[in-house]
């Protein structure tokens, strides 16, 4: 269920937390639904059981997760709208990167391509699901750089 990158720059802890919230928000992990034991978690990924006590305590202090003594750590019933609702915040970020790419010349059609490809990857095409490629061009190049002078090609 879990996975995660001892050599990546994100705290496993981390990890551990937004890999919970992505299931949520995916629905495959839903109210109610139990989450592994620290001990177990911890012998199945070879991880400290303190680092995912932390992620499981961070889970429970933004509600996503109640603790059960002697029983557990369970999904909470209020999981799927609090993730929705932090979700929902990284479109500021969205906003923030498409400001900076903007002004580094990346044309927006390969902004577009990108999100839609991501999208693609995780969504099912199915009826009414479909996502098309935004702009499509035979012809796209495949390098990502931007064209023109920008501080770094205007020195080469």
């Amino acid at each position: 269920m879990f996975q995660i990158d001892r050599y990546g720059r994100q705290p496993i802890y981390e990890q551990i937390i937004e890999q919970v919230e992505q299931l949520v928000a995916s629905g495959v992990l839903r109210p109610d639904d139990q989450l592994p034991s620290v001990r177990t978690l911890s012998q199945t990924l070879s991880a400290n059981p303190n680092t995912l006590q932390k992620a499981y305590a961070e889970l429970e202090r933004r509600g996503v997760t109640t603790g059960v003594p002697g029983s557990g750590r369970y999904i909470s019933k209020d999981a799927p709208r609090i993730v929705t609702q932090s979700m929902g915040t990284l479109l500021s970020d969205i906003t923030a990167i498409s400001t900076k790419l903007f002004l580094a010349g990346i044309p927006v059609e390969k902004v577009l391509n990108a999100v839609t490809a991501a999208y693609a990857a995780y969504a099912p095409a199915s009826e009414g699901n479909q996502i098309q490629e935004a702009n499509p061009s035979p012809r796209q190049k495949t390098d990502d750089a931007p064209q023109g002078e920008s501080g770094k090609d205007a020195k080469q």
